[in-house]
């Protein structure tokens, strides 16, 4: 079931019915289909500055995966990967798409391939930016600290912290933190504090060893999926040394470097992502071959221009 709320200036904003429960949405445009997937504590939001141009050249969804943003809160969903990606499985049933192309980022990253590795006839391509993945262990540590209690008690107050305490911790997601929008952190925070959104988080945190441990096993069957991988050489999230040991996994993908970028490229540099994001979509897949060593594209030559 299908339910439009709003259409302003051809973003569409509505809910649509996945699995018996309301999923969010934004939709622009027209042509094949790009679905958009947010980060672990992201929302359909992280791609404002993302939508309207990739819309000139498809039907672009930026969707509020279930438990986050303002889609509905579901007590005791399975938040593993596997699970994940049968819910995006069954919102691209609702929105009625057979097929379609997937960009995720992060934790989204991870939940667009275990996406096309369970489900590959319905996956085109995959753009992935700096996207979790079992060759990186940078937050191995953070991750075992939220699992504890204090870790969890700490993580249940983060929504009530300052809102200053809450953009410095988006800053540093970025290679430089005066490229942080002004309207960057709201799709970060205003879902926090709806109930059952940070345990939905925590679940994702217990599960992280093993789905990861299953995500590198599904990796053989992403061997030949046409992948552009895009990410900040200043990322302290996910290690760029990872997407080279990923690239090497997916053997037709391509790596885009960004010199002085952080953890969420399409929202630091959306000009030089939105122009890479539709020439790999809209370029002819027998162009698509592999790649034996990463292939950097310094689309930005220093740190002085991209400031």
């Amino acid at each position: 079931m299908f339910e439009a709320v709003e259409n302003l200036e051809a973003l569409e904003e509505g809910y649509v019915t996945v699995n018996g429960a309301r999923l969010h949405f934004h939709r622009a445009g027209t042509g094949r289909p790009l679905l958009l997937l947010h980060g672990l504590v992201g929302s359909a939001k992280n791609w404002r500055q993302n939508i309207h141009f990739l819309a000139q050249h498809a039907t672009v969804y930026a969707v509020d995966l279930l438990n986050m943003g303002e889609s509905e809160r579901i007590p005791g969903l399975d938040s593993s990967l596997e699970a994940t990606a049968d819910r995006v499985a069954a919102c691209m049933d609702a929105f009625g798409l057979d097929v379609a192309d997937i960009a995720g980022h992060s934790h989204g990253g991870a939940v667009a391939m275990m996406l096309a590795a369970r489900h590959s006839a319905r996956v085109r391509r995959l753009v992935l930016f700096a996207p979790a993945n079992p060759y990186c262990d940078l937050g191995r540590h953070l991750i075992g600290f939220y699992q504890t209690p204090i870790g969890t008690w700490f993580a249940k107050q983060i929504p009530w912290l300052p809102r200053g305490l809450k953009a410095t911790a988006l800053s540093r997601m970025y290679g430089n933190p005066a490229r942080v929008a002004t309207d960057a952190l709201e799709g970060y925070t205003e879902g926090l504090g709806i109930p059952g959104t940070i345990d939905h988080v925590l679940s994702i945190v217990r599960g992280w060893s093993v789905d990861m441990g299953q995500l590198r096993e599904a990796l053989v069957n992403l061997a030949e999926m046409p992948t552009l991988l895009i990410w900040g050489d200043r990322d302290r999230t996910v290690g760029l040394e990872s997407a080279e040991e990923l690239q090497r996994a997916l053997r037709r993908s391509s790596l885009m470097v960004l010199p002085g970028v952080g953890h969420i490229p399409f929202e630091e540099m959306p000009e030089v992502c939105n122009d890479a994001v539709r020439d790999w979509l809209m370029g002819p897949l027998q162009q698509v071959g592999r790649i034996g060593s990463p292939l950097s594209l310094h689309a930005v030559e220093n740190e002085q221009q991209i400031a």
